[in-house]
């Protein structure tokens, strides 16, 4: 019986086999007819500059499911006269990988090269990314590998030195109805979508061709009379779930995205984010918690009660739990994004952690330490000391760094907010210092 999964090839299975799924037939022979993707593919995108030079590299292919690596891995065998083999780090181990390099040897030797195609190459460990190295320089094969993780986190310092790293985006909606048009041509048959609804099937594949190319099977299947619209097509075919990792890149993408529209004063784009995250499922406790960092780190003493609002906001979800307490949280949110922001005390705080680094052992002056023994008092301990609300305006003036120590500026308050207040003491502060020590 002929091998069904002949990697090399890519014809159609012979008669009386089950129909080939469409995301199959409609995948492009040539990668001119690939959809999307032109930053890299494009006449001086860095593939088409290697193509037109005659010089390919191992490549790392970083993207969403669904956008074309296995189909762009392909084409390139077929565009240098390469054999490709596709194998995915999910379902093979060592001695499955030392066949492949075997088979690739004797290929070299008979004058052919080896295009090896890694899908979700990131699962592989250490030592099984290791492996690929000496055949890599070698020139026995050519690797190509494909992962949704982010490279630089996930592959070893070695691969990705021998390999360029290259990043394929999510389709957008003219890429996906340009698929839709190609899928209608391969059916014969428009599909029974009024215009709404057909902008939102493309909606639910969410950036991923192979996903909407299987929703499109589906609804060409209806047997439906005229067209359907949004909320018809909404009862027939579920949501596709947003792509969301909680312990991967999406979850820290998101996460900063919130945190900077905060910190960018735009409380719509911060519920948007809030909404997406917790829409793929994230914990609202730690979104809880972050929400209250942000106030710490980027209002800080702005507005000094916007700390108390996100503690609150945190218990009244704790105490109503979801979906209601998350409209506290979001409150919380529009409060931060609107408040007066500063990172002066942040800024401060770290400053200061840097001095106590390198001056780490420099005691404190002689005339703030107490003085409980004689000893002690004959040390100079406390010798000098100035009480404060003795002094005039309630304020000495004096030095509390470490004498050998040049006095630093930490905390500058900024002019927004309750900080204008802050800057106001400060300065006055700073005039009666320099007053009473000369």
């Amino acid at each position: 019986m002929a091998d069904l999964f002949d990697q090399s090839s890519g014809d159609p299975p012979p008669d009386g086999h089950a129909p080939r799924p469409l995301a199959d037939r409609l995948r492009p022979k040539s990668l001119g007819e690939v959809i999307g993707q032109e930053q890299v593919l494009g006449p001086e995108a860095p593939l088409g500059v290697m193509l037109a030079s005659g010089s390919l590299s191992s490549l790392v292919f970083w993207g969403p499911p669904g956008v074309g690596k296995t189909t762009i891995a392909r084409l390139l065998a077929d565009e240098t006269n390469l054999h490709f083999v596709q194998i995915s780090a999910i379902f093979t181990g060592v001695p499955e990988l030392r066949k492949v390099f075997e088979a690739a040897r004797m290929r070299r030797q008979n004058g052919q090269g080896t295009l090896l195609f890694v899908d979700e190459i990131h699962r592989f460990n250490k030592a099984q990314q290791d492996g690929f190295l000496p055949h890599m320089e070698d020139g026995t094969i050519l690797l190509v590998g494909a992962t949704t993780e982010n490279p630089s986190f996930e592959l070893n310092a070695a691969v990705l030195s021998r390999a360029q790293v290259l990043v394929l985006e999510r389709l957008s909606l003219a890429d996906l109805e340009r698929l839709a048009q190609r899928a209608e041509k391969e059916l014969g048959r428009a599909l029974p979508l009024d215009g709404p609804a057909r902008e939102a099937l493309l909606e639910m594949a969410d950036g991923d061709g192979r996903a909407l190319l299987n929703l499109i099977e589906q609804v060409a299947a209806w047997k439906v009379k005229g067209k359907l619209d949004t909320e018809a097509l909404g009862s027939r075919l579920m949501r596709r779930a947003a792509k969301y990792d909680k312990g991967g890149d999406e979850h820290y993408n998101l996460i900063s995205a919130l945190h900077k529209s905060v910190r960018g004063s735009d409380p719509d784009a911060a519920l948007y984010w809030f909404s997406r995250m917790l829409e793929g499922g994230e914990d609202p406790r730690y979104l809880a918690r972050r929400i209250t960092r942000m106030a710490v780190e980027d209002i800080g003493l702005a507005d000094p009660q916007a700390q108390d609002i996100c503690l609150q906001s945190w218990q009244t979800y704790e105490r109503l739990g979801s979906p209601e307490g998350e409209l506290a949280l979001a409150q919380a949110l529009v409060y931060l994004a609107l408040a007066p922001k500063s990172n002066a005390a942040y800024t401060a705080y770290k400053q200061a952690r840097a001095a106590a680094r390198k001056t780490g052992s420099e005691p404190p002056p002689k005339h703030i330490l107490n003085a409980p023994t004689r000893l002690m008092e004959e040390q100079g301990y406390g010798k000098g000391y100035q009480y404060d609300h003795d002094a005039e305006d309630g304020f000495s003036g004096q030095d509390y760094f470490p004498e050998t120590m040049k006095r630093p500026v930490l905390y500058a308050p900024v002019e927004r907010g309750f900080e204008r207040e802050l800057k106001k003491r400060l300065d006055y502060f700073t005039k009666l210092r320099i007053k009473r020590n000369g």
